[in-house]
């Protein structure tokens, strides 16, 4: 018996075959990483002499992504040196930014947002060439014509399915993350018995270094202080002020003016290094004018084990801030979720501000009167957004000194106040 076996006939295959590829190729054009030629960058900068930081919002236009690809060009010398919310990496001027596990998810008419830290010795202004998984953005053409494959078979009779993809895209706001402990380390409370009415200030016992500066004796800070201007000088000065004090009848002025080559500072001649690898200080600071968006600097301490580049604390974005000189990491990052764990030094008060560097441990830790501050806290395991960028690197600082002034990288003039400053190994208190 002859069994007969059936075939499709030549166009039905033509139809299965087409439809295949085609299908194929819609799945290559929409897939979830692909990019509307709508799609927008935003770069947002703030600089200062020599670095800078900037936000960058990413919006794909009218097609969802599940994943990103960001790419710009910088014109200048600009060398990225750190990001928050994105994987960041520079070849020659061109950046390579790629999401996070968690902000990778961009639905169609939605945006998210990711920064950048860097340096420059000469800026090339608005970086350039802008694209979103390889698809140009803010309006530029493709940089090469499309392909498109043309089918040898005829076309199918129905069209193929289009159905979009689903637009629900996962969350694109980042996992909330544990904040360091704020509880602060083990320490010695102050002395109860009533201040002395003479130098030195109360709480300061067991300290190396403890001034009111009541022992100066001119205009002109001296002695156990010296008046320093590193790199340049310029309209920045220090002076011994007895009409604004915390306590007694002296205290130090600062009158710093905007741009680098103001600054100014007071540098302790005390010997330090008696204090060992972990190092508390206690200052007491005053001053006139809320703190700018510009990156300044109020606190240094030089670090031999980094090239004697300085540790500062100052602030930008508002809010106060650690800064490595030597890189330019800050602490806490400056994303907005980063600044959001600082706080602000108060203005036309006194406050006292507090902080412990433990060399040995590569830990720093911040108090703003009493009260310990999460965003200016690196307990030794990287957290997003606070001490991530901290530790890119191993990080064990030895300490040499203490200067206090005022150091603009950019718009921001102030006035300050220091007065009973004390520096010790173990927690002095307000």
């Amino acid at each position: 018996m002859t069994i007969l076996r059936a075939r499709p006939a030549p166009l039905v295959a033509a139809v299965a075959a087409l439809a295949a590829v085609t299908a194929a190729g819609t799945a290559l054009l929409t897939g979830p990483a692909a990019a509307a030629q709508g799609c927008r960058v935003d770069y947002t900068p703030n600089q200062w002499p020599g670095g800078f930081t900037a936000n960058i919002k990413v919006s794909p236009g009218d097609t969802a992504v599940s994943s990103w690809t960001v790419t710009w060009t910088y014109a200048g010398d600009e060398r990225v040196t750190n990001g928050w919310n994105a994987t960041v990496s520079q070849s020659g001027s061109t950046v390579t930014a790629r999401n996070m596990s968690y902000n990778g998810s961009i639905p169609a008419g939605g945006s998210t947002e990711f920064g950048v830290q860097g340096t420059f010795g000469t800026a090339g202004g608005t970086p350039t060439g802008f694209s979103l998984n390889g698809v140009p953005c803010n309006g530029a053409g493709p940089t090469t014509p499309p392909t498109t494959t043309v089918p040898t078979t005829a076309p199918p009779t129905t069209a193929p399915p289009t159905t979009a993809p689903p637009t629900t895209a996962p969350p694109t706001t980042a996992p909330p993350t544990t904040p360091p402990p704020t509880t602060p380390p083990p320490t010695t409370p102050p002395p109860t018995t009533p201040p002395p009415t003479t130098p030195p200030p109360s709480g300061c016992a067991g300290a190396v270094l403890c001034d009111g500066f009541e022992n100066q004796t001119g205009s002109t800070p001296s002695g156990d202080w010296s008046v320093v201007s590193p790199d340049c000088s310029g309209a920045g000065t220090a002076t011994v002020d007895t009409a604004t004090t915390h306590s007694g009848s002296r205290a130090v002025r600062i009158n710093g003016a905007a741009g680098y080559c103001n600054h100014v500072f007071v540098r302790t001649t005390k010997n330090l290094s008696n204090l060992g690898s972990v190092r508390y200080a206690r200052i007491w600071v005053r001053h006139t004018t809320a703190q700018p968006t510009d990156h300044t600097t109020m606190i240094t301490m030089s670090d031999a084990a980094d090239g004697n580049r300085d540790l500062r604390l100052g602030g930008q974005n508002g809010a106060l801030q650690w800064n490595r000189a030597s890189d330019d990491a800050t602490l806490p990052e400056q994303s907005p979720a980063g600044v959001a764990q600082s706080v602000p030094l108060p203005t036309n008060r006194w406050a006292c501000l507090e902080f412990m560097v433990d060399g040995s441990a590569g830990q720093l830790r911040t108090w703003l009167d009493g009260v310990a501050v999460t965003g200016l806290t690196a307990d030794g395991v990287p957290t997003h957004d606070i001490d991530g960028q901290w530790y890119n690197r191993t990080w064990r600082p030895q300490l040499t000194d203490l200067k206090l002034g005022w150091e603009s990288y950019g718009g921001g003039a102030d006035t300050l106040w220091y007065d009973d400053v004390a520096m010790g190994s173990t927690r002095i208190g307000c």
